[in-house]
């Protein structure tokens, strides 16, 4: 019989998260000039935050650059954007490569990428004045923009759990909010009042989240309680199953296709479809894949509880 050849992740691929939550563009361009970015910061001693920091301040300056009715103004944001978006990306994996990551450093990195796109969010809004009222413009940017935040806190959500139930707790991004209470209820204000805070709005965003999807949040709570060292090899085949084929489509709400769309309608000069776009169709999407991970989750709730049951 002929052997079996196991090939080895490479070293690039050591700093992603998992490869099947990465898209496209992740793994042959952002995950590739992330891995040299992260090299040279791990060279010249900057830390994962550092790095976070610095990307902020790149999406900052190209949401004000998305203002102007200048294409060649608007295309210098858009490289400033990609630029931005590389270095959140190498974040990620200067952490993984020099094992200097945190909790913290996750809930900074967070807390940047909603500034840069409520910054980009109230450029395009300002921008879309001269031709409609403030009335209109208001009435469409706010509830898009929410429908954004809403959006995207369900796609990382869903890939966080993903890396729960197929990488392990170490691979994953974030906590349940009842671990995070508990480390939260440790802390002191007086003490450690920097990382109180950070806890506290970490803890905030994944209740948010958890609300979204309340059968997902029932399994991960019931397989933390029921699977304290390790999720058996069965559950985590058939949740693979169930949820690997839904990545492309939780692809369409995450950052590498909005930056695409953003810079598809600044180049065609008509930034007030963005906002429509994220009110129609993005949130249509998002309700069609909510639905789809609530039945897996229901499915998978029963199958675990038949199982213990039956044990």
């Amino acid at each position: 019989m002929r052997a079996q050849i196991v090939e080895k992740p490479s070293v690039v691929e050591a700093t992603y998260k998992a490869r099947e939550v990465e898209g496209f563009l992740d793994v042959y361009f952002y995950r590739k000039i992330g891995f040299w970015l992260a090299q040279f910061f791990a060279r010249v001693k900057v830390t994962p935050a550092g790095v976070t920091l610095l990307g902020g301040v790149c999406g900052i300056i190209a949401g004000h650059l998305y203002y102007y009715r200048d294409l060649r103004v608007n295309i210098a944001g858009m490289l400033l954007h990609v630029w931005a978006n590389a270095l959140d990306n190498a974040d990620g994996q200067l952490a993984r490569l020099t094992g200097g990551g945190s909790p913290e450093g996750r809930v900074i990195d967070s807390l940047v990428d909603h500034i840069i796109w409520i910054n980009i969010y109230f450029h395009l809004g300002f921008r879309c004045l001269g031709e409609s009222t403030f009335l209109v413009v208001a009435l469409v940017a706010f509830p898009a923009g929410f429908s954004h935040a809403l959006q995207g806190a369900a796609a990382d959500y869903y890939r966080s759990c993903y890396l729960f139930f197929i990488k392990g707790r170490a691979r994953a991004d974030s906590s349940s909010s009842s671990v995070l209470r508990s480390d939260y209820r440790k802390l002191s204000w007086r003490e450690q009042p920097w990382h109180k805070f950070l806890l506290a709005l970490h803890l905030n965003f994944t209740r948010q989240q958890e609300m979204l999807s309340p059968r997902l949040k029932s399994l991960r709570d019931l397989v933390e309680r029921l699977f304290p060292d390790q999720i058996p090899d069965w559950l985590t085949a058939r949740y693979q199953a169930f949820a690997r084929p839904m990545f492309k489509w939780w692809s369409l709400l995450m950052t590498n296709t909005r930056m695409l769309l953003l810079f598809g309608l600044l180049l065609v000069g008509q930034p007030m479809w963005w906002f429509w776009i994220q009110l129609t169709l993005f949130n249509l999407l998002l309700i069609y894949l909510v639905l789809r991970e609530e039945n897996m989750s229901q499915s998978l709730l029963t199958l675990v509880t038949t199982r213990r049951d039956s044990a």
